[in-house]
């Protein structure tokens, strides 16, 4: 045999012992059906590697023998979503959840509604890109981490080591499953049970303290630098999203796991179609009672529209899917003894009292500490240092204390608890304003609020500064370095190379993450500002209402009234904050350091200027907030009662005396789709 023959029988060779590979990978970790022992699989691998060691011109990117290669990694970088990561709205009852699919029925307009419902995995959502490969198939290009929805890290190098997900995808697969050869997965990283046993027998045996869950033990794996230690940890794949040109599968979310299936991913078994509250219970009260036995953690239920035309008919709220819920089960608790109670102080200077606890175990977490709210929950609760309380993890991510246990096995403490009359931080007095519950530090240089206020601004869903945590921003105050949030954006390499466990590389990449944040935009901005009752969807309606800082500063109570969800006491917590000329300053100097604080502004309308309108009823595809959204937008103006001025009555389904007002004053009425042709030149401009 001739040198070209043999190659040509090399490759003819390796090309067959990847197909098998492949096809036996699939089997052990996506169908769980091994077909062939290990030492038989160890044969084909070790063949093939010899074939590529001897004739490297074979070695393809995704071939078996590359899932673990190159050296470690020296950080990540940060990657684009080819479109945002949502998040999900929860609900934790059967009444919550009744709820929830009576408004998916009013707004789906008569579109059908049914659900897919699946097993909420309590992991680590991650994308996946597919590009085309030469063979006709498609072959992995990039894996993503959620990170903020909008960036993340790009971690795609530690995903190749995961063997449920393919390296590469058969023109055969694409095929069947009726996909392109571009394409996006979206789904969930996990850590099954038995890896997550190991993993702590390991740290054990090395002298290291127990991982804490496997839901942190896969999402520290996934970020660790060195592809080897990754594939040793055993991370495990379920996909449950495809995107095809940015858009989801327009066959519906059924179809989408039939075709992920038929891709080769691993796709969760435990699956139904839900036409009914009664099918919807009954698949969640099944999930709950099988959790423990399942080999991994799940924390709820999703149930999800199937259906892509009622998806896209019911949209999204600014952070979450209308046409998806997460179900959480009911809390995980445990009662333990309460050592004492501490007082901490956040960046509003509100004093939060937490309970310090012995350690106990709850929901696969070790709890030590939990808030108690506030001083009027303690003296309802008669909670005292010493006492024995039952904790609870359920949806929210911090532990609460819910109750005080007290029986034979379980004495009462002796000492009452006093809430501080002076800031634990800065010894300044502390104040209660009339009406409300918390008391708050009234020092303006208070250390703490400034702590919490550099880590509120750097935080992930802020400004999105990856590496200012609390021991970056605690050596940042011990050294004067900062005096407030502006001053981040004057650091230098050299200053932060000064910092304990930092070096100029790692100065470097803060700097850089530091000067990246510039580019955030004003409803980010807004959020890191810290104005009292401005959340991330409110930030996000003021920005896109204002479209600059300085248009949002200058606006009347009416104006900021005007926006959406925004209230008197939301409009006027921001006038007092921009009537504080530290906070203008603030402002200032965050201009200087050349942070962007506009927003692309929403467009308006004069096409209903002067006429007011009153929503009464309930409107087959609209819901009022977006009616009377659309109403300001195209110019209009609402009212919540009917008088002579009224120019139009919008009324739907069980509409009350205001329709009776209205023919009363022999005022319009419309129903939606009257309201619609008015609205009808905004509509083609949307």
């Amino acid at each position: 045999m001739d040198a070209r023959a043999k190659t040509d029988h090399a490759a003819g060779r390796a090309a067959h012992l990847r197909a098998e590979i492949e096809r036996h990978d699939h089997l052990y970790y996506v169908m769980d059906e091994p077909a062939i022992s290990d030492a038989a699989y160890d044969a084909l691998m070790n063949e093939l590697k010899r074939l590529e060691a001897e004739h490297p011109e074979l070695v393809t990117p995704d071939s078996p023998t590359q899932r673990v290669g190159g050296k470690p990694a020296e950080g990540f970088k940060k990657a684009q979503h080819s479109r945002p990561m949502l998040s999900l709205d929860n609900v934790y009852s059967i009444e919550e959840l009744t709820d929830w699919d009576r408004r998916v029925r009013e707004l789906a307009g008569g579109l059908p509604v049914k659900y897919v419902a699946e097993l909420k995995l309590d992991g680590l959502s991650i994308a996946l890109r597919y590009e085309p490969a030469a063979h006709g198939g498609a072959r992995l290009a990039v894996g993503i981490t959620r990170g903020d929805g909008q960036t993340g890290e790009d971690v795609t190098s530690n995903v190749r080591t995961i063997r449920s997900v393919p390296l590469s995808i058969t023109a055969e697969r694409l095929k069947k499953a009726g996909v392109p050869q571009s394409f996006e997965v979206r789904g969930e990283v996990v850590m099954p049970a038995a890896a997550f046993a190991r993993l702590n027998e390991e740290r054990e045996q090395q002298g290291l303290p127990a991982a804490v869950n496997p839901r942190n033990a896969a999402a520290g794996t996934l970020r660790t630098l060195e592809p080897g230690i990754v594939a040793q940890r055993r991370l495990d794949f379920y996909a449950y999203f495809l995107l095809v040109e940015g858009e989801y599968l327009a066959a519906g979310q059924q179809a989408t796991l039939d075709a992920l299936a038929a891709l080769g991913l691993r796709v969760n078994p435990h699956r139904k179609l839900v036409a009914t509250l009664e099918e919807m219970t009954r698949f969640i009260d099944a999930a709950e009672a099988e959790r423990d036995k399942l080999g991994y953690e799940i924390d709820g239920v999703v149930l999800k529209v199937d259906a892509h035309a009622t998806q896209l008919r019911l949209g999204y709220t600014g952070r979450a899917p209308r046409w998806a819920i997460a179900y959480k089960f009911t809390a995980k608790s445990g009662v333990t003894q309460m050592r004492d109670i501490t007082v901490q102080v956040g960046r509003t200077g509100k004093l939060t009292p937490v309970a310090e606890l012995e350690p106990v175990f709850i929901g696969g977490t070790t709890v030590s500490r939990a808030t108690l709210h506030n001083a009027d929950f303690i003296e309802r609760l008669g909670v005292k240092p010493g006492d024995w309380v039952k904790v609870e993890r359920g949806g929210d991510v911090i532990p609460k204390v819910v109750e005080v246990v007290h029986d034979a096995e379980h004495p009462r403490g002796k000492l009452r608890f006093q809430f501080p009359s002076t800031c634990p931080e800065c010894e300044s007095e502390v104040v209660r304003a009339e009406g409300e519950v918390d008391y708050r530090c009234v020092n303006a240089d208070c250390p703490a609020k400034l702590r919490e206020s550099l880590l509120h601004f750097g935080g992930r869903t802020v400004m999105n500064i990856e590496g200012l945590g609390e021991a970056v921003v605690q050596q940042l105050l011990e050294r004067g370095l900062v005096h407030g949030v502006a001053d981040l954006y004057k650091l230098t390499v050299q200053q932060l190379a000064e910092l304990e466990r930092f070096a100029e590389k790692s100065a470097t990449a803060l700097v850089e993450e530091i000067e990246r944040s510039k580019k955030a935009g004003l409803a980010r901005v807004l959020m890191g500002l810290g104005i009292r009752f401005v959340g991330e969807r409110t930030a996000e309606l003021l920005a896109q209402e204002f479209g600059s800082i300085d248009a949002l500063m200058a606006a009347s109570a009416e104006e900021l009234e005007r926006v959406e969800e925004v209230g008197p006491r939301i409009s006027q917590a921001i006038l007092e904050f921009f009537a504080q000329e530290k906070n203008r300053a603030l402002v200032e100097h965050l201009r200087k350091a050349g942070v962007d604080m506009t927003a692309e502004k929403k467009q308006r309308t004069t096409q209903l200027a002067g006429l007011t309108f009153v929503l009464t009823g309930t409107l087959p595809t609209m819901t009022r907030d977006e009616a009377k959204a659309r109403i300001e937008a195209a110019g209009g103006k609402t009212a919540g009662s009917v008088s002579k001025k009224t120019g139009y009555v919008v009324a739907g389904e069980e509409a009350g005396s205001k329709l009776d007002k209205a023919r009363e004053l022999k005022i319009p009425v419309l129903d939606e789709a009257g309201l619609m042709k008015l609205l009808e030149g905004e509509a083609a401009r949307e």
